[in-house]
């Protein structure tokens, strides 16, 4: 086992912080069993995720999550696969795992597979967690005290930086030790909940690229940042015919938003002005384009809090 003495306060902190619970049951649980327990334990995890998907007449693959039907389907999966993770994030922390037992752990659930389900657990959990905020106290209970543990996947490695060296790595004409496919790479990026506001983007920028350009990490990196700025001038001129409105008054629009990080009704009232609406097709225009323009305001503000813009949410 590793010895986490010489730091054990932060470890505690940093084990409750994994595990949900508090710093006592966290170092019991973390730091007591020795490793034949805890992936003993995982099997069972993972035979009870089978048993789980054999009940909803499903195969146990990372695939067939998607079939589930119903939120309380989908919640069960949530809470299954929680646990196979947890333990799954234990086992890693032993260092003094023999080969007979990464043998072991690979066989209960091989690596590829897990990561996998990772995808779908985060898809899933996703969807659940903006159920849970949109409703509020009228979500379901079961769904209200949902704790979908991001942090379980997150990484401190799997960050922007390390995607784009691995994707300047992986496109070298020459071979390299970390080259990777373009699946493999979204597949990684698909399964690390810290990427999760830039999974679709960083997606679409990695299908789009050759893969033998020899590319390093500033030229990515701006061609990213272009990418970004092309796709988000394209949805707005989309929204902006949808709605029948000018793409440059739009963009104007969306710019002060972001420059000021309000949302302002009034200069609302006036991007609409134009369509010479009375008020309350004007009021239904302006609930169809912000049901349109959030989403997007929100994928632009990359997790910051637009003041004002609650109420359309």
């Amino acid at each position: 086992m590793l010895d986490f003495r010489s730091q054990q306060d932060a470890v505690n902190q940093a084990i409750a912080l994994f595990s949900g619970e508090d710093n006592g049951r966290a170092k019991e649980i973390w730091l007591v069993d020795p490793a034949p327990v805890v992936i003993d334990k995982y099997q069972k995890a993972v035979e009870a995720l089978g048993v789980f998907m054999h009940q909803h007449n499903l195969v146990s693959e990372p695939e067939e999550v998607y079939n589930l039907k119903g939120d309380a389907a989908r919640i069960a999966f949530v809470k299954n696969f929680k646990e196979v993770q947890r333990l799954k994030t234990q086992l890693d922390q032993y260092t003094d795992l023999d080969d007979a037992q990464q043998a072991q752990i690979e066989a209960i659930l091989p690596e590829q597979t897990l990561q996998v389900f990772r995808s779908s657990y985060l898809e899933t959990a996703k969807q659940l967690k903006e159920l849970q905020q949109k409703e509020g106290e009228q979500a379901p209970p079961d769904i209200q005290q949902l704790d979908f543990e991001f942090v379980l996947f997150a990484s401190a490695v799997i960050d922007y930086d390390y995607i784009m060296n691995l994707i300047a790595d992986s496109t070298q004409t020459k071979p390299a030790r970390q080259k990777m496919t373009k699946e493999q790479v979204i597949s990684l990026l698909s399964a690390n909940a810290n990427l999760m506001d830039e999974q679709e983007d960083l997606t679409d920028y990695i299908n789009g690229l050759d893969w033998n350009s020899g590319q390093d990490t500033t030229t990515l990196t701006k061609g990213y940042d272009q990418f970004k700025a092309e796709k988000n001038q394209k949805e707005l001129t989309n929204l902006a015919h949808k709605h029948g409105l000018q793409t440059a008054d739009l963009k104007a629009f969306v710019d002060g938003i972001m420059s000021r990080m309000i949302f302002d009704g009034e200069k609302l009232t006036d991007l609409l002005e134009p369509l010479a609406l009375s008020w309350k097709e004007r009021r239904v225009k302006e609930l169809a384009l912000m049901e349109d323009l959030v989403p997007q305001l929100k994928k632009m503000a990359q997790g910051r809090d637009i003041a004002g813009l609650a109420a359309y949410e």
